[in-house]
Parts: structure tokens; sequence; C-alpha cells
């Protein structure tokens, strides 16, 4: 074969191709970021600094169009010269009432369905309740969780990497904040222990969403002390930690339900040991109060209270 030919066999095909690419009809191109900037520079800027914006990951929406990849082509919505829904644009927002809990739901989805953590996404109360993605996170945040938060305290951050984790719960589970600050607690508010800790917010099978198959596995996940097994199990240890605690907080010391001996009395009440209540008559009499508030602590005898491997009546009444 002649040089001659060879250049057009080579060149031939790039012609063809370049011919095509010409006659094809221009396609419309979605605005970009610096297109959306005229009118949302604060959107745009916190984007920028926000892990979503690290195009390195090829499902970010940085590396799949900027703001289009969640908000739609905005296309029409400048030709419609902006203004909120205007020319078909999506904002899955949490203040957006438009959009039902799921449509919200299926923006973020679009990228993180394969998420591990969202395996029981539907099974969960936060789904059953229409709470969505928006509501606890923002897309814009700077921080590496893109957490959300309402309220003024800390709204104004600059670094939202500052914002407590159980801020952002409290601003719906407003019950538990009132137990948390009680003087008897699970150290949150000191930053040791986070409310994902003990609850996956993503859904889970369990009750109360928590991280194990039960109430009791969770706690001895951490207190293996009182784990178990034991010669003498105490019924209500073995059933569940909650018939004497209150993970979240109390008004009594080690997060129990109300004060010894009134906590054992509500199951215990023999003839031994009578139980009688603190009221008025029985408990303050005259100036001083009765003897009765003191040593009556069921645990200054019976102090293997969660089992014990004692043998014979002693380790059958927790005696050590």
């Amino acid at each position: 074969m002649s040089s001659r030919q060879l250049l057009r066999s080579a060149l031939f095909p790039a012609l063809i191709a370049f011919l095509t690419l010409c006659a094809a009809p221009a396609r419309a191109q979605a605005p970009g970021p610096e297109v959306c900037a005229g009118c949302h520079a604060d959107a745009v800027a916190s984007f920028e600094s926000s892990i979503h914006a690290k195009a390195a990951n090829p499902k970010s929406p940085a590396a799949n169009g900027g703001c289009v990849n969640c908000h739609a082509n905005a296309a029409e919505h400048v030709k419609a010269g902006g203004g909120r829904g205007a020319g078909g644009i999506v904002n899955p927002g949490p203040r957006n009432k438009a959009m039902t809990a799921l449509q919200k739901d299926q923006v973020c989805l679009a990228c993180h369905a394969d998420n591990r953590h969202l395996t029981f996404w539907d099974s969960g109360r936060h789904r059953k309740n229409d709470v969505t993605c928006t509501n606890c996170h923002n897309p814009h945040g700077g921080n590496a969780s893109l957490l959300r938060t309402d309220n003024p305290a800390i709204r104004g951050f600059v670094n939202t990497t500052q914002v407590p984790q159980q801020e952002v719960c409290f601003q719906c589970h407003r019950d538990i904040r009132s137990l948390v600050m009680r003087p008897s607690h699970h150290p949150i508010p000191e930053g040791k222990v986070k409310c994902t800790s003990c609850h996956n917010p993503h859904g889970a099978l369990s009750p109360n969403m928590v991280n194990n198959e039960s109430t009791r596995d969770l706690c001895v996940s951490c207190h293996a002390d009182k784990r178990g097994p034991y010669m003498n199990e105490h019924p209500p240890v073995e059933e569940n930690c909650l018939a004497c605690h209150n993970p979240h907080g109390s008004r009594s010391s080690k997060l129990l339900n109300e004060k010894v001996p009134n906590l054992c009395q509500d199951c215990h009440d023999g003839s031994s040991h009578p139980g009688t209540q603190y009221d008025l008559s029985e408990s303050f009499r005259g100036a001083a109060p009765s003897n009765k508030f003191f040593a009556r602590a069921c645990l200054n005898c019976h102090q293997d209270i969660h089992g014990s491997n004692t043998p014979g009546s002693r380790g059958k009444r927790f005696i050590r």
C-alpha cells in the first residue's frame, strides 16, 4: 500500500467523525456554579467549602455538574428569571413544602443509596415520620457529617465542625434534652458519648433504633462487667436495663429511675424489709426527719445487684 493510501485510510475516519460532530444539533449546556453565583453567592460559596465539592470522589456533585446535580438543570430556571420553583428547579431543603419527604430523600439517595448505613432507612422511625435527610444534614455544610442546626446559640458558627451532634437531635427530641441536662447523665454534653454511640438515626430493626439487637446487649457492650453470665441472675437485669435505669439522665444517682429503696420496693416488699412510703406523715415528724432516711440503701447489703457468683443463700440474695 502506498503512502498516499495509508494517509487516506487514517484521515478518512477522523474526517467522518468531525463532520458528524458538526452536523449534530447543539446541546443545551446546563449553567455552571458561576452562573448560579450571580443570585446565590452565599450558597455557592458554602458549597465550595463542603465535602460535596471535592471532585476527587466520582459521585460528588462537583464531579457531576455542580449545583445541577442536586437542583436539576437550571437552564429553564435561568430563562424564567429565577425565583423559588421557577423553571422546575429542585430544592430539597427542609423549608420547601412543595416537595414531599420522599421526593427530597430521592435527591440524596441518588448518590447515597448504596451506603451501608442506609440499609434499613425505610424501616426506621425517621423515615416513617417524614424526617428527611435535609432536616439533619446541610448539603452545603463544611463539616464531614454536614450537620444542620437551627439553634441560634450555634447557628452563627463560621466553622461548622463545632456543631455538636446532640444539638441536631435535640431540635426534635426536646424531652431527651431535658433528661440529659439532669445531674446524673451519660457524658453527652461533655462530648464523651454521642447519640449515634447508641442509636442509628438512619434506621434499624431494633427497638428505638439502637445499635444492637436489644437494649441490654447495647448496654453491656460498654458495661461489660454487668454482662454475666452469673450463677444467680437478677431477672430485671437479665431482661432489660431500662427497668431500673434511664440511659439519658435522671435526678437520682447512677441514672436510676428513682431513689433507693423506693426503686427496689417497686418489686420487693417483704415482711423482713417492710416498705414504707416517703410521705409527710411517715417521713417528717416534728422538727427532724425519721430515721428511715438513714442506712436504708439496699446496696449496703445487696451489693451484687446485677448478678452474683457467690454460692448458697448469700448468692441468691446478691450478698457478697
